[in-house]
């Protein structure tokens, strides 16, 4: 941000004079005497920068700061180049927001456009938005590109994200949307309770790639089902995984959402990240939100506009599709940098290195006595069996500077890893693991 710097007494008494008030009490006399505070605020003594700098530090060292971490479960810790913050971090994109006369903004217009290019470019489809505000709002808002002329039913697997599902649920009350949970079998959606579920009544199927439990679905071939009841396909990916798996195009989706968090943005203690929306040519005036397009001015040089806006203020409310009225510009520029950063290659790479590892430690676990529980193909998360207590495994885990996987309600637990988890950080968690079993 810019540098600021406070204003003397004289120059505050200087404005006061100006703006014809003879001092403070004079600026606030028209509030009512007896709801003004007759008192000094009980603000502790002013402290030296070194003083406060040191009691600052004593309050974030009783913070735990995990530097291994082996949980995900919709937030990754990735490794992030130093290029992404220091892009970022430059105060005319800090301070930078789609003014409501756009296109004098040409600068944040081409960030956001070309946010959407390496969406499409990472997910196959046809078009991008400039954004929502995060993974689990973009899946509910997709539900209401799908519906109606009678189709108002919606089917979402039950090996998706349960947070997830619960935001969909929400959206869905109230808007005589009927959400159904499709069942799952062996960590993935089953297919033959899907197509008994399958009717025109169904607008639209969701399901999540890699799903919840880390497991890969089969995507083409429930597109396929879908596609033959002329319902819409919608599918929530891990946008890292894109660069190694079938894109979404190529298993038929209508409808790309996703969280954004893995490119580029740190954990940050839940947010804010960034919701990732793209669509097929065919349902791109119901993307919600803004889409930013290219065109040429005047005298023929590039230049961006707002191309299409479904909010309720810039159209018949009752012709809006949402109420989604910004997007999340900081950190779709971050996830633009760090694809820019990384590159085709550099996004495979890391992609590689997120499942081999998963692949590496999985057997390491089982040797400890951590059994496999889906015996399916899986990307970089997994679950186990625990045959210890799992709260104590946790804690045990986390004295040593352990963050351990995700517990879930039926006793297993779901581990994740990425990049940045190495070999001997696995030796050692695999080790503790089982010597805590025992």
């Amino acid at each position: 941000m810019g540098s600021y710097i406070s204003s003397t007494a004289g120059q505050q008494n200087q404005m006061l004079h100006e703006a014809g008030y003879t001092g403070f009490d004079d600026l606030f006399s028209c509030i009512p005497s007896d709801v003004r505070l007759a008192r000094k605020l009980d603000i502790p003594d002013g402290m030296s920068e070194m003083e406060a700098a040191s009691r600052m530090e004593s309050f974030a060292a009783r913070n735990t700061v995990f530097h291994r971490i082996f949980r995900g479960a919709g937030a990754y810790d990735h490794y992030i180049p130093e290029i992404v913050k220091q892009v970022t971090a430059k105060e005319e994109f800090l301070t930078a927001y789609t003014p409501y006369q756009a296109e004098i903004s040409q600068g944040i217009l081409q960030s956001i456009f070309e946010y959407q290019t390496m969406i499409c470019e990472l997910t196959g489809m046809d078009a991008s938005n400039a954004s929502v505000y995060d993974g689990a709002t973009a899946a509910a808002e997709s539900i209401f590109m799908c519906t109606g002329a009678g189709r108002m039913r919606v089917l979402v697997s039950d090996a998706v994200d349960p947070r997830v599902q619960a935001v969909m649920k929400t959206y869905c009350h109230g808007r005589n949307v009927k959400l159904e949970t499709i069942p799952c079998r062996g960590g993935i959606t089953d297919e033959k309770q899907l197509s008994v579920l399958l009717d025109n009544s169904v607008a639209c199927v969701y399901i999540q790639q890699p799903n919840y439990y880390g497991i890969l679905e089969n995507a083409r071939g429930i597109g396929d089902m879908v596609h033959r009841i002329g319902a819409s396909f919608v599918m929530g990916c891990n946008p890292i995984a894109l660069a190694v798996i079938e894109s979404p195009a190529e298993s038929g989706a209508d409808i790309v959402t996703g969280e954004g968090q893995p490119l580029g943005l740190p954990l940050a203690f839940g947010g804010p990240y960034l919701g990732i929306m793209a669509a097929k040519q065919h349902m791109v005036r119901r993307l919600p939100g803004r889409i930013v397009g290219q065109t040429v001015d005047s005298e023929g040089k590039r230049g961006f506009v707002l191309t299409l806006q479904t909010r309720e203020q810039h159209i018949r409310r009752e012709k809006a599709g949402s109420n989604i009225c910004s997007n999340e510009a900081l950190c779709a520029l971050t996830a633009s940098v760090y694809l820019s950063a990384l590159g085709p290659e550099g996004i495979r790479k890391a992609a590689v290195l997120c499942t081999s590892k998963a692949h590496y430690l999985q057997p390491k676990l089982e040797t400890a006595g951590f059994e496999l529980v889906y015996k399916q193909p899986f990307f970089h998360e997994f679950v186990t069996t625990c045959p210890c207590d799992c709260n104590k495994l946790m804690d045990i885990l986390a004295s040593h500077g352990i963050l351990g996987g995700l517990p879930l309600p039926d006793g297993n637990i779901l581990w994740c890893t990425t990049e940045k988890n190495t070999k001997s950080d696995m030796d050692e968690l695999a080790d503790l693991a089982g010597r805590i079993k025992a």
